[in-house]
């Protein structure tokens, strides 16, 4: 057996095992609203997002995939350490703000520690800068825009539906918000598996094609379509309630009505995304659109000391990542 091919299992595994910590790490982003609203248990919430990431699987693409696998890094100048450092970064920096209790990006962990690696290895010219919206570029822009749509979409919702039942009961209005936040939570957990699932794929095709298993214009096998939206829903099966508590509390209280607007917002931002082959943040997005429909009743309802504390997690998790899957590259070399 060559090292070659030992390294590619190697970072399949790991890969899912990232896609794994993105679950319960992320499981936050479907669950906290409609939980924290008492729509639905914990346990219920998270097997309905579960079921939702998983079947992301089925019939809607591979674009974000095709981004993080040969969008981002020239696959010619990296080899497959440089892949295996950039997903030990990512756990790394994943496990320590799970600890911490920071709803920050997987995504961008995952960019991040992919960047940081290949960097150490090749330098700053192996990063592609492509045309919007592939890329870097669209990378880097739905940092900003990914929260700012969630905001305006989330904000968007609140006001109209407050307006379409202005004359009607809470009691009432709250009764159907209550069965509608179902389908608001199945909207936003598909949007998340659908977004979030496809970065394990790429990596996952990045070490194919550089271990020399797959070419660079092959499709993305089944068995890693399926594999990465499994390890991602097992991943959001296991919680993830440092999180839950903080964006589905802290950030500013939700009923029915807003956690329904909060995660209808949140969906259509990510499912705008991933069909234009952006991986976004669907932390960043969610937490957007929070904050959008607390703000609608008061500016003083959303906690903007905790929101300044994410925003700084945010700005901190690419570099971070990328400084953490540097080092786990140089430290590599001691071992070959």
């Amino acid at each position: 057996m060559t090292t070659t091919f030992v390294l590619v299992i190697l970072i399949i595994f790991f890969a899912l095992i990232f896609d794994y910590t993105n679950g319960f790490h992320d499981a936050a982003n479907s669950i906290a609203t409609v939980v924290s609203t008492r729509v639905l248990t914990p346990g219920k919430a998270v097997l309905l997002a579960a079921f939702f990431n998983f079947i992301a699987a089925f019939g809607f693409g591979t674009h974000v995939a095709s981004t993080i696998g040969k969008g981002l890094i020239d696959i010619a100048q990296v080899n497959e350490w440089v892949i295996l450092s950039a997903v030990l970064g990512a756990i790394t920096w994943n496990i320590i703000t799970w600890y911490l209790g920071l709803p920050t990006s997987s995504s961008h962990a995952l960019v991040g520690g992919y960047a940081g690696a290949a960097v150490a290895k090749s330098g700053f010219g192996v990063l592609l800068w492509a045309q919007w919206p592939r890329g870097w570029p669209g990378t880097l822009s739905f940092i900003v825009i990914s929260p700012i749509l969630g905001l305006i979409l989330g904000m968007t919702l609140m006001i109209a539906v407050s307006w379409i039942f202005r004359n009607s009961a809470p009691s009432r209005v709250d009764r159907l918000f209550r069965v509608l936040q179902l389908l608001s939570a199945a909207l936003y957990s598909l949007s998340h598996g659908l977004n979030d699932a496809q970065k394990t794929m790429g990596i996952i095709f990045a070490a194919l094609v550089t271990g020399g298993i797959l070419g660079e214009k092959a499709d993305i096998p089944i068995w890693v379509i399926l594999s990465a939206h499994a390890a991602i829903a097992l991943g959001t099966l296991s919680g993830g309630w440092r999180i839950v508590k903080t964006m589905g509390s802290k950030i500013t209280k939700l009923r029915p009505v807003g956690g329904f607007c909060a995660e209808t917002g949140g969906g259509i931002s990510i499912i705008i995304a991933s069909m234009f082959g952006i991986p976004v943040s669907t932390t960043h997005t969610i937490t957007g659109a929070i904050v959008g429909v607390g703000s609608t009743t008061r500016l003083s309802a959303v906690r903007w000391g905790l929101a300044r504390r994410i925003v700084w997690a945010w700005v901190l998790t690419i570099p971070m990542a990328a400084l953490i899957s540097s080092i786990t590259y140089w430290v590599t070399l001691l071992f070959r």
